[in-house]
């Protein structure tokens, strides 16, 4: 079949620069899993350089025109085409239990999601790189002190060492975007086991957050903590003061002084 056109509400826009397809690929160390699963290939710029990769390619992808192109130009994904939705595919129908990386050129209606969905599946996904809106992908990389640091910049650090790599112009794109792109990738920490209770942690990072101009005393006023723990001196801090650490120290305090 010809090219595939690109799709609006998919929010498709099909990169045509081979040596930035090739620099995403070469992002992935290798190291500590066997299979790769690209998310939202198109019609396989990036797939074609992770094909030449020790690794097992798998491309899932929602876009039925963009699963026929693949089947039809890329007979080393036989049987590696999934034609679902990444966000409501459970992973271990493939992986099961085993560990993979994930890569894309992410579609930048959903980028945001795909990293929440990463976090979740963290155990099994010790690498994470690819293709976001700059200024996604700045603010999943970005510390503490910074205006677009925020709830998933401590989320995604809290279990991963997190890079950002490159900038992309709009130009290598079609249809070109009408911003400009950056690539970052996520590297599980050694020790990704947070000493707090993570449900909380996702808890009082989002209160935060949500009034990000008040201090945690004020955006966390609805926890009912204890009028000791109030009196601690992190509380007179706005939520982009905090570093990751302190953020699961706050924790830790809230589940031992919680009233």
């Amino acid at each position: 079949m010809e090219k595939v056109k690109a799709k609006k509400h998919l929010g498709q826009h099909f990169l045509k620069d081979e040596s930035i397809a090739k620099a995403i690929a070469d992002t992935l160390n290798l190291e500590g899993y066997n299979d790769v699963l690209e998310i939202g290939p198109g019609m396989g710029v990036l797939t074609k350089y992770l094909l030449e990769k020790p690794v097992n390619t798998y491309v899932i992808e929602i876009d039925t025109e963009s699963v026929t192109y693949l089947d039809e130009n890329f007979p080393k994904l036989k049987d590696k085409i999934i034609s679902k939705d990444f966000l409501r595919w459970n992973v271990n129908e493939i992986f099961d239990g085993k560990q993979f990386a994930i890569i894309g050129n992410f579609p930048y209606n959903i980028s945001t999601q795909i990293v929440f969905r990463t976090l979740e599946y963290r155990n099994q996904i010790p690498e994470f790189a690819g293709m976001f809106q700059k200024e996604v992908a700045e603010r999943i990389c970005s510390k503490k002190g910074s205006k677009v640091y925020g709830i998933l910049s401590v989320l995604a650090q809290a279990f991963y060492d997190v890079e950002y790599l490159f900038t992309v112009d709009e130009t290598v794109f079609i249809p070109p975007p009408k911003v400009k792109s950056g690539v970052m990738r996520m590297r599980r920490k050694e020790n990704y086991t947070l000493p707090c209770n993570e449900k909380m942690l996702y808890t009082v990072v989002k209160m935060a957050f949500q009034q990000r101009r008040k201090t945690m005393r004020n955006s966390l006023k609805a926890l009912n903590l204890s009028d000791n723990l109030r009196e601690d001196t992190i509380f007179d801090l706005r939520p982009e003061q905090l570093s990751v650490e302190q953020f699961i120290e706050l924790t830790q305090k809230i589940e031992a002084n919680a009233v």
